[in-house]
């Protein structure tokens, strides 16, 4: 009995495992016209979304920390930044640059910069995003569109449910006793804008270079590299508050006892001049004996007050090298050109037009076949 016909040659198996390239641009030609028009489609929704939004700005400064310890600890903190294991743990003034991301995403950090000041170019003073987002930056027809689209059914259930308005909140920044933690109050409409800085403000660390990167996005060029600056400064005063906290504390302490030695060393000297010049023709013994006294009591005073002014400078030069510095190695400059191209999005929409009609037109050839496929029993 011959064998072919019970089995295919291996020429058969190719054919029929192959895929017909010739078929599929076949059915891609014959169905041009729903992939044109597929394609214009998307090509004019592309233009709409390209036209209408906004522009985006893109800032990035570049730092390296230097940490001025005395110790080894400045070392470590460097070896553990690149990756390097040296054995040896921070101090407890030292802070590692890997932390220094969670300061930038933190609700304090953020607020201070909710509240910064920058210019506008709708505005001829500096107000902070607060007030500009608030008060007044209108929504794009984009988000209008969105919102009663899209988030149509969020805005029913909204008006539903009746929410309460915030109430009168206590400011937690004002407080009787400054050294008593309060918790942080934020409004509902400070949420909804500082989820926007959250997008805005991004602080990545190179662990191999040991390098610092802070982007800012924003809507302007002047308000993204303000954004940017502040930013930067805001985190030097975080880590430097980290630091010296210690040091600080120590030089206000030697400062006050600084200032009631000199009062009073002061107050001594003036007496003693006064002692002096009233006992110049007296010889008795007890104008001496007095002037004797108010003498050793100035000695005494006017010691202390040397060695506190030696404690005072020893303690503004601790403050100094404890001072953590970032050194900028590229600094905030004002961008010239947006981060988002509009024609970049219209070539993006055309193609997805164009390769949602080439589905469109493969799916409706293959359709019936799989169709039958399904239909038909099994041999």
């Amino acid at each position: 009995m011959d064998e072919n016909l019970y089995y295919n040659t291996p020429e058969d198996d190719e054919e029929e495992e192959g895929i017909d390239v010739l078929g599929f641009l076949r059915r891609i030609w014959d169905g041009r016209k729903t992939i044109i028009i597929w394609t214009c489609v998307f090509m004019v929704l592309g233009l709409v979304s390209a036209l209408t939004m906004k522009r985006t700005y893109t800032v990035k400064t570049v730092m390296v920390p230097q940490m001025n310890s005395r110790n080894n600890s400045s070392l470590s903190s460097l070896a553990s930044l690149a990756g390097i294991d040296m054995g040896m743990d921070l101090s407890a003034k030292d802070l590692s640059p890997l932390v220094y991301p969670q300061i930038v995403n933190s609700v304090p950090f953020r607020r201070e910069l909710l509240y910064t000041p920058l210019h506008y170019a709708k505005v001829d003073t500096a107000v902070c995003m607060y007030t500009y987002y608030k008060e007044i930056a209108k929504p794009s027809f984009m988000s209008k569109v969105k919102k009663y689209t899209i988030g149509l059914p969020f805005l029913i259930l909204k008006s539903l449910s009746k929410e309460k308005t915030d109430t009168l909140m206590v400011n937690p920044y004002v407080a009787e006793d400054k050294n008593t933690p309060t918790p942080i109050v934020l409004t509902k409409d400070e949420i909804k804008i500082m989820k926007v800085l959250a997008k805005s403000i991004t602080l990545t660390v190179d662990k191999k270079e040991g390098i610092l990167t802070l982007t800012a996005n924003g809507i302007e060029p002047l308000q993204t590299a303000e954004l940017a600056l502040s930013a930067q400064n805001l985190l030097q005063n975080e880590i430097t508050s980290f630091r010296t906290k210690k040091a600080t504390r120590e030089l206000e302490y030697i400062q006050a006892r600084y200032d009631e030695a000199k009062k009073e060393a002061e107050s001594l000297q003036a007496s003693l001049a006064a002692a002096t010049d009233r006992n110049q023709n007296m010889v008795g013994s007890s104008a001496r004996i007095q002037r004797e006294r108010i003498q050793q009591k100035y000695n005494v005073a006017n010691a202390v007050y040397t060695d506190m002014a030696k404690q005072l400078e020893q303690a503004k030069i601790q403050v100094k090298r404890d001072t953590p510095v970032l050194t900028v190695i590229q600094p905030v400059t004002v961008p010239t050109q947006a981060s988002n191209s509009r024609a970049k999005k219209l070539i993006i929409w055309t193609f997805l037009g164009f390769v949602l009609g080439c589905g469109i037109v493969l799916v409706r050839g293959i359709w019936p076949k799989f169709k039958d496929a399904i239909s038909s029993p099994d041999n």
